[in-house]
């Protein structure tokens, strides 16, 4: 099996069309196609169904997949170990964290390398979708949840915690809720279901059953600025919180805490320009910011 066919068969696998999988891998569809025929041709089997719903694996695209995904994890096992012998001050790293996270830390932590490493390129995906860092998706992932694979290298950096947090527009219309009522009467800023399942379950403990949702989102920062604008109750970290000025904290006693940890591939450990981004960031959540 041919390695570049290879990995755009894994595209294909994991997103199910041509075109997701061309635009995963930066090339153009009909380039995709061509390498797929070639592997299908090399293989002397078809791989997928070609259906209207997108492509489906048959049962040779199911064995060609553990295959191919054995080459996949040799190949970034390589590249890691090989970036591990680089002592190079320069070059790029990708940094995945929440766009909360980006906006208040590490958005600095790539200030103060850029000032003293100005060769190092950081490419930064902020999204709340958790990064695979075994196949090299990202260099350094900022998650709230201790990784418990015995190939990642992780370091505890905070403790936050969100409260309950709503406009002082909406609580001259609206008041506050009452514990126990379940927001009856009031309106909810939430995330998307798709994007976190029951997370808006419940706010710092509180049911939300009674409350109406009145807008959902998939950004941390604009869940902030929905509460801000006055769109109703949500919940928002306090360490944020305190740039609005506008942001009445609800319940002062209740609060969820979570933890972040720095996340790296162990293989990545003593790459110089990893370690350097690693470095500054520890560096901007102990001193504050």
């Amino acid at each position: 099996m041919d390695w570049d066919n290879a990995r755009i068969f894994l595209a294909i696998y994991r997103i199910g069309t041509l075109r997701g999988a061309a635009a995963l891998l930066q090339i153009d569809q009909a380039t995709a196609g061509r390498r797929l025929a070639a592997l299908e041709s090399s293989l002397d089997a078809r791989l997928f169904l070609r259906t209207p719903g997108g492509y489906v694996p048959t049962a040779a695209g199911e064995l060609a997949f553990a295959a191919a995904e054995r080459m996949e994890q040799a190949a970034d096992q390589l590249q890691r170990q090989m970036q591990g012998l680089d002592h190079r001050l320069s070059g790029v790293v990708r940094v995945a964290a929440s766009e909360t996270v980006a906006s208040y830390f590490i958005m600095e932590a790539i200030r103060r390398v850029h000032a003293q490493h100005p060769d190092i390129r950081v490419v930064l995906s902020a999204s709340i979708q958790i990064s695979n860092l075994t196949r090299r998706e990202a260099d350094l992932a900022i998650r709230n949840v201790k990784p418990d694979s015995p190939d990642l290298i992780q370091r505890h950096l905070a403790r936050k915690e969100v409260g309950l947090y709503a406009s002082r527009s909406y609580l001259a219309q609206h008041g506050e809720p009452r514990p126990g009522t379940a927001f009856a009467g009031h309106a909810l800023v939430t995330y998307q279901q798709s994007v976190l399942p029951g997370w808006s379950d419940t706010f710092c403990g509180e049911p939300t059953g009674n409350g109406h949702v009145a807008i959902e989102l998939n950004s941390g920062l604009m869940i902030i600025e929905a509460v801000a604008a006055g769109l109703g109750i949500g919940e928002v970290p306090t360490h944020m919180a305190a740039g609005y000025p506008d942001l009445v904290r609800i319940w002062p006693a209740r609060s969820e805490p979570y933890d972040l940890w720095l996340v790296m591939h162990g293989d990545l450990n003593r790459t110089a320009r990893v370690r350097a981004v690693a470095d500054a960031i520890v560096d901007v959540f102990e001193t504050g910011g």
